[in-house]
């Protein structure tokens, strides 16, 4: 008796987490269904572009739908889930800016808020017994961690308490402090994310994420922090650091990573699951250090000048405490180094700009091709 192909649904497909979950589970032999209307681009114009990723994931994936779908649509988000449903949902969709979210607050809330529950009242009343999985943001916090006393060191800041050593927990606090518009419909998210999981007993998780990053990344200036200083580094262009003498540390885990732990969620779902989840101390860069992982590797100096005035909300120094992720799914751990990070972002952009160069039109072809290593972790064979 044949079983039936397992189905796996994922909002943002076109973007760098989802269509690195598109990849992993579609090598696990599930149907992907991708849900994506290039709404990036509408955030942040051509430069955030995805249809070259929507293109490669149609062209190299075995069994993948795509679907031209706005989360904020209500109607077209219920009819798709009664007709597909997924034996799993991955929440990618976003609109993902501080900055941005100030200048479209409808539109940031509209999506970020109100598109998350339509997924979760449509996954409620049709597949209430199948895992979804939203990718939250370390934004959720605002801008408490900053009150954690630092030390300043000679490129980055750290953390002066050993209560932190291991990186921001997921007790830490969310209210009484700013979050920036973005921050605060991630925020009703998230919660919201949980209630279903705590109220209807769905198995629901929450993901907390630091810098995401990667090959697939199309990064721009307000959001995509080691793609676009990377893409700024190899096309010559000026990148500006906003505030905290460029010593801001983040944390930054490979989209490949993040891909292999939803794997494991999902095989063993929990209910209102909450976790942070990002590189580690062990994968954090400031924006200096940054600066010289890239250069290192292009051979070029960064061109890039200061503002004082930083972004509303942002981290000073944040990195994220993985040892709840660690203690209730032992088989996973942040595979791919900051370095090798840095090494494929930087041949996926000096191999999008050779492209460039060829194509006349101005066009952007797709990354057919992630590093073997990327592909290792969406192999079956490395999941549980």
């Amino acid at each position: 008796m044949t079983m039936k192909q397992k189905t796996l649904l994922v909002t943002g497909s076109s973007g760098l987490i989802g269509s690195e979950v598109a990849t992993h589970f579609d090598a696990q032999g599930w149907h992907v269904h991708g849900v994506d209307n290039n709404q990036r681009s509408v955030f942040f114009g051509p430069s955030g572009d995805t249809r070259w990723n929507q293109q490669r994931l149609s062209e190299t994936l075995r069994s993948f739908t795509h679907h031209e779908l706005d989360i904020r649509d209500r109607e077209g988000v219920l009819r798709l889930i009664e007709t597909v449903r997924p034996d799993a949902i991955v929440h990618t969709a976003a609109q993902p800016s501080h900055d941005r979210a100030a200048a479209i607050p409808f539109d940031d809330f509209d999506t970020n808020a109100a598109g998350t529950l339509n997924l979760l009242e449509s996954a409620r009343r049709f597949v209430a017994g199948s895992p979804f999985v939203h990718m939250s943001t370390n934004k959720v916090y605002g801008d408490a961690p900053n009150e954690i006393p630092l030390v300043e060191l000679p490129t980055r800041w750290e953390y002066a308490e050993s209560a932190y050593e291991h990186g921001i927990p997921e007790t830490f606090r969310i209210d009484a402090c700013k979050h920036s518009l973005f921050g605060a419909s991630k925020v009703a998210a998230d919660v919201m994310v949980q209630e279903y999981g705590r109220y209807f007993g769905m198995p629901t998780c929450c993901l907390r994420g630091g810098c995401l990053t990667g090959p697939s990344h199309s990064g721009v200036e307000l959001h995509g922090f080691l793609s676009y200083l990377v893409k700024c580094n190899i096309e010559g262009r000026r990148y500006t650091v906003f505030g905290y003498k460029g010593k801001q540390v983040r944390d930054n885990i490979h989209a490949a990573d993040v891909a292999a732990f939803i794997g494991r969620f999902i095989a063993e779902p929990r209910s209102a699951a909450v976790y942070n989840i990002g590189g580690g101390k062990a994968n954090s860069c400031s924006i200096h250090e940054a600066f010289d992982l890239v250069s290192k590797r292009t051979g070029r100096a960064m061109d890039w000048v200061y503002s004082d005035e930083a972004r509303a909300g942002d981290h000073i120094c944040y990195y994220s405490d993985l040892r709840r992720m660690k203690a209730d799914y032992p088989g996973w751990r942040p595979e791919i180094s900051l370095e090798e990070t840095f090494d494929q972002i930087v041949e996926a952009h000096e191999r999008r700009a050779d492209s460039r160069q060829v194509d006349r039109d101005g066009s952007t072809r797709p990354d057919a091709q992630l590093t073997s290593r990327a592909r290792q972790l969406s192999h079956p064979t490395r999941q549980s």
